[in-house]
């Protein structure tokens, strides 16, 4: 029982922790490693709650969708600065 409160508050201070660097961090791909970091102890809550099937659509879903959305966004959107339009 003590364990699992100690992981508990582990996990929630690596998901406060990440949520913060989502909106602090000034790099759009720090930001979305960060909001990859919430989404997966996000994913190990639901896991200590006994909820594999919400754990593992957590993953698939947020980390595996709309994290690579945004890896793929930031990729092809990024401006090479020593590329310069004449």
């Amino acid at each position: 029982m003590v364990y699992e409160t100690i992981a508990f508050a582990l996990f929630a201070l690596v998901t406060v922790g990440c949520s913060l660097g989502v909106v602090l961090v000034r790099d759009i791909w720090h930001s979305a490693l960060l909001l990859g970091g919430a989404l997966l102890s996000v994913a190990v809550h639901y896991v200590m709650l006994q909820a594999e099937f919400l754990a593992a659509m957590q993953v698939l879903v947020y980390v595996g969708g709309v994290l690579i959305l945004i890896t793929f966004a930031v990729m092809l959107t990024r401006i090479n600065p020593e590329v310069s339009s004449t």
